[in-house]
């Protein structure tokens, strides 16, 4: 089933609905929707008052909302409250579903997430994709993807969009891959690769995995610096609760600061970047292991039996990983630092140096480094999120369906 819907607006980036009696509509769809994904359940009297609406107008809004089977009802609300009881309302568990999809160096992953942000359906294969071309790995994720909405459907689920995160350069607006060195991509158009006509985001996977962590973290502060890492390292600025894109969409490419100018050679042309003494690969060639499938795991493993070279490297990674962060953290002053990705597995070994770097080098307080809980399933979490977002912002988008 496909979904003929509006354009998608790029991941973390708010569409302004128009200034109009139907934008007001529209608005006010997204209050009454956001209200009661906020708070699990709620009345048409409690969203009235916490949106400051009448009743008679929130009872509108919702039964369209019912209609385009976005929130259900679930009968009288618990005993013991003053007055007549109303009929809770919750977002539905059925309908449309954000499909969320990660292109790796050495994986590809597809999932899809109903409205109430619950996984409904995963598929993963594993295996190297750089120096491939472009058009059999994604070939090989639109198979994925078609089987997650397969599975979706029988859960009476239908795509609301597709979001993509990618390891590389995203032109801002676009669906284009600029630059992604670590795949060896150039100027790749995922949106003419891509079947279906889904509304389609792709975005740099930090960028992704930055708002899986402000969207379902655990008192992730509304300005952060968020740094993950595989192959390469990534990083992503959110300021006010939103991202920091740059003029060209480029921000946050911390994977390329120098740290050592006279350093190896890294595939974007440069020296002595970052990637090259922390990013998985660079770690396990010093530790002296040969690799395996699950390089974090494999690094952990010996790292907590003791190994000395293998402790040394992961203090020489999270030293270098000190050295570039400061930079950021004396330009940006974010309220934290927050670790992602293959960073988080092992952060016990990486933090001590870490944040030796930052105390030592920092012009004002030591920022605080924080640990993502979502780990390397942030970008795909963000990306099946940011499709999910849309709708809530603006309902409206998905009330024509085939």
């Amino acid at each position: 089933m496909t979904v003929p819907l509006h354009e998608a607006r790029p991941a973390g980036v708010g569409r302004a609905l128009p200034d109009t009696q139907q934008g007001m509509r529209r608005r006010n769809l997204a209050r009454v929707l956001h209200a009661v994904s906020a708070e699990g359940s709620l009345s048409r009297a409690a969203v009235a008052s916490r949106i400051g609406l009448t009743r008679a107008a929130v009872s509108t809004l919702v039964d369209e909302l019912i209609r385009w089977g976005l929130l259900e009802e679930l009968g009288p609300e618990r005993p013991g409250r003053v007055g007549r009881p109303g009929s809770a309302l919750a977002v539905n568990g059925r309908g449309p579903a954000g499909i969320g999809a990660e292109i790796g160096v050495d994986h590809l992953a597809v999932c899809a997430v109903d409205m109430r942000g619950a996984v409904r359906a995963r598929a993963v294969r594993r295996g190297a994709n750089r120096g491939r071309a472009p058009e059999p790995v994604i070939a090989e994720l639109a198979a994925l993807v078609s089987q997650v909405v397969a599975e979706a459907e029988r859960e009476e689920l239908w795509p609301a969009g597709l979001a993509v995160a990618v390891p590389g350069l995203v032109a801002r607006d676009s669906r284009t891959v600029v630059r992604a060195p670590n795949l060896e991509w150039r100027d790749t158009d995922l949106g003419g690769l891509l079947p279906g006509d889904w509304p389609l985001t792709v975005d740099n996977e930090a960028n992704f995995g930055a708002l899986a962590e402000l969207w379902l973290g655990a008192g992730t502060p509304r300005e952060f610096l968020h740094v993950s890492a595989e192959i390469g390292i990534g990083a992503a600025i959110v300021v006010d609760g939103r991202l920091l894109r740059g003029t060209r969409g480029f921000a946050g490419e911390l994977g390329h600061v120098p740290v050592r100018p006279d350093g190896p050679p890294c595939a974007c042309g440069g020296r002595g970047c970052l990637e090259q003494f922390a990013g998985q690969e660079a770690v396990l060639r010093a530790a002296g292991l040969q690799p395996r499938e699950d390089l974090v795991g494999l690094l952990a493993e010996h790292a907590e039996k003791g190994e000395e070279g293998v402790r040394e490297a992961l203090r020489d990674a999270g030293t270098a990983l000190g050295i570039a962060l400061t930079g950021a953290v004396n330009l940006l002053d974010p309220e934290t630092v927050v670790l992602g990705g293959a960073l988080a597995g092992l952060s016990p070994w990486l933090l001590p140096s870490l944040e030796a770097e930052l105390r030592g080098r920092t012009t004002g307080p030591a920022c605080p480094v924080a640990v993502s809980p979502l780990g390397p399933e942030g970008p795909l979490l963000g990306a099946a999120h940011s499709v999910v977002r849309a709708v809530l912002d603006d309902p409206a988008s998905v009330a024509t369906r085939s």
